[in-house]
């Protein structure tokens, strides 16, 4: 389990007592499917918490290759998050709408390039606003940070080494998807993939993590026993997948929170494996 120094969790309570430090920079990873209205951006510039910036998962991301939002390389990661004002020295508090997301894809993605003073914001955005405390709206104009970025390849996972794990076994695989997507019963909201799973894997939906009313994470114990529910052992390695690579951060921020280290992200998911000539797929519960 994660120490109270070690939580990658902060509280709206801390953060509205830190939100004018000088070394805190407050980023707004709010994210939506293709086709949802209002944009994320446009939710921002509506109501956002002081200060914010907005880090747009699509934006910070490799545009040379045709998958959703794939990881970046270091130096574009460096130029984009400094130029949201954030540098190497500061504390870096990620929320989003309250719906948990994107933020912990965005703290997952600092951690990856090397930053480890990063948290999420518990309740998110939802949370900070139940509680009446301050909003902005309008676009923000941070001064830009000199970031330095480093990517340390073994947060993430390509498709060739989930095929490899096939048959090593080496990894758990376990998967953010509804139990629908999972078991290929459901469409996949993404026009063109497959339904079902990447053989061997197993799933947790991420909305089981957090309370929907309060957007607060679930307690220590609750998450232990999902995870348990699921059939994953703590005590070897992981790989967390979803449909982009976005909500499969849930599952990585509730393990970290745990105290497991060392898991990694399937950075493609199911938008790369579930393609029509993606590999092989089963179907049906785990």
């Amino acid at each position: 389990m994660t120490s109270t120094t070690d939580d990658p969790l902060v509280s709206t309570e801390w953060l509205a007592a830190h939100l004018r430090d000088p070394d805190v920079r407050v980023l707004d990873a709010s994210f939506k499917m293709p086709g949802v209205l209002p944009l994320p951006v446009d939710d921002f510039l509506e109501a956002h918490i002081p200060g914010a910036a907005f880090f747009d998962v699509d934006a910070v991301s490799d545009h040379a290759v045709d998958l959703p939002h794939m990881y970046p390389d270091a130096a574009q990661f460096a130029r984009d998050v400094g130029a949201l004002g954030v540098s190497s020295g500061d504390t870096v508090v990620v929320y989003d709408h309250g719906g948990w997301v994107a933020a912990p894809r965005a703290w997952w993605m600092f951690l990856s390039f090397g930053h480890r003073n990063v948290k999420v914001l518990n309740g998110g955005l939802k949370k900070w606003r139940a509680e009446g405390r301050t909003i902005e709206s309008g676009k923000a104009s941070p001064k830009a940070g000199q970031f330095t970025a480093t990517l340390d390849k073994n947060f993430i996972r390509s498709k060739q080494q989930l095929v490899d794990n096939l048959s090593s076994h080496a990894e758990q695989v376990i998967d953010a998807r509804s139990s629908g997507r999972f078991d290929g019963s459901v469409a996949e909201p993404r026009a063109g993939l497959r339904g079902g799973h990447i053989p061997g894997s197993r799933n947790l939906p991420y909305n089981e993590l957090f309370d929907a009313t309060t957007g607060i994470m679930k307690p220590l114990d609750e998450m232990k026993r999902a995870f348990d529910k699921a059939g994953l052992d703590l005590a070897k390695p992981v790989v967390t997948s979803c449909g982009s690579g976005v909500s499969a951060a849930v599952l990585a921020l509730a393990l970290y929170r745990l105290g497991v280290r060392g898991s990694a992200l399937y950075d493609g998911s199911w938008s790369e494996w579930g393609m029509a000539d993606g590999p092989a797929v089963a179907t049906g519960a785990a």
